[in-house]
């Protein structure tokens, strides 16, 4: 019977871990592709800002290789940037929202005050991507 109660404990364990395995943050490389089809039209094949549509926009797209601050990486701006709600009252932005990236499976985030925030996967391989890209 307690061999029985011990394998049952050691299965929840080997179950646990798997779930917080695949909800781990993605990797640059995932975050890439998605940059490439919703981002590099603008901000260029590399993040500094001169994409093809980038030309005559007012403002200028941002240079994304340079976000990191001191060497820290602002991630709570960057997310609240993509996601719409840092620019939502700021008159002629012109930089969409990405509702699509705000949906499917979430994983912890930390955005730089050690709590881990539910992000949805898009986003957080999105933050993962550009934190990749730094020059600093």
């Amino acid at each position: 019977m307690k061999q029985a109660w011990i394998w049952g404990g050691l299965t929840g364990v080997g179950a646990l871990a798997a779930c917080v395995e695949m909800a781990s943050m993605p990797e640059a490389g995932e975050g890439r592709a998605l940059y490439v089809e919703n981002c590099a039209q603008c901000h260029g094949p590399v993040g500094r800002g001169d994409g093809p549509w980038a030309e005559g926009m007012n403002p200028a797209p941002s240079n994304l290789t340079q976000l990191a601050e001191n060497g820290s990486f602002p991630r709570a701006r960057v997310l609240s940037t993509i996601d719409g709600y840092h620019r939502a009252q700021v008159p002629g932005q012109q930089m969409p929202e990405f509702g699509a990236l705000l949906t499917g499976e979430s994983v912890p985030v930390d955005v730089g005050d050690g709590v881990m925030t539910p992000t949805p996967r898009p986003l957080a391989a999105l933050l993962s991507y550009l934190e990749s890209i730094q020059e600093t």
